[in-house]
């Protein structure tokens, strides 16, 4: 089977990798499936790769963890698209809270959320995932979807890192809500109690939006590859 490759697909292998016709390559399709190629054809608009051997590769963490972040600068949301993608996210949900900075003109959405796919599909290409994490817009807190033990960070929280490490380290499924930079207000709060998420407290210090969905990831990957006994 032959492919055509897509203009930022074919930008990538010219200008990034100096690849040319003959050379091997690794593609992937999103669903844990990687595939050994060959690029058959470099033109000047166009390349082309010959599909062979397709594996089942298997990158993903433990459990999966899925990110709730609250809208803040658009630069702040990247980061945590990219940075969460690599360190193994298995899904975003981008919300407005009560404290969200983040303002969306009419008729934007779409584009920034075709801009917040591609940042993801980079990110795992660069990392070698083979599955691309799901990215959600959830218009307020009452509409995000929470996926099995449930925690909001915030700094006077009931529960400590401590508190939960052991059963982090057994979950098959963990959703982590992040506040905006002006964090989590009280409404904010009483709404995530009644979707029965917890609060939790990551360390003594208070992290910024972007620094805490990467942190909290590679917590949970260090304590759920942790040798037994």
């Amino acid at each position: 089977m032959e492919v055509t490759l897509n203009d930022e697909q074919q930008h990538y292998l010219r200008r990034v990798m100096r690849l040319h016709a003959g050379d091997p390559v690794l593609l992937f399709n999103g669903q844990g499936g990687e595939y050994e190629a060959l690029i058959i054809s470099r033109g000047k608009s166009d390349m082309a790769c010959r599909i062979g051997k397709c594996f089942t590769v298997d990158r993903e963490m433990p459990g999966e963890v899925h990110i709730v972040q609250a809208t803040s600068r658009n630069e702040k949301i990247e980061s945590v698209l990219q940075k969460g993608t690599e360190l193994g996210a298995a899904g975003f949900q981008i919300v407005a809270c009560e404290r969200s900075s983040l303002k969306l003109p009419e008729g934007k959405l779409d584009s920034r959320l075709r801009r917040w796919r591609k940042i993801i599909i980079e990110a795992a290409e660069q990392s070698g995932r083979t599955r691309i994490p799901a990215l959600h817009w959830r218009q307020s807190l009452a509409d995000i979807r929470l996926a099995g033990q449930s925690y909001a960070l915030h700094p006077l929280a009931t529960l400590s890192w401590r508190q939960v490490r052991e059963r982090i380290a057994q979950a098959n499924y963990i959703s982590f809500v992040i506040g905006p930079e002006g964090g989590l207000s009280a409404r904010d709060l009483q709404i995530l109690a009644e979707l029965k998420c917890e609060t939790l407290a990551f360390g003594p210090r208070i992290m910024r939006t972007e620094t805490a969905a990467p942190a909290l990831l590679a917590a949970v990957q260090a304590v759920q590859e942790e040798p037994s006994g």
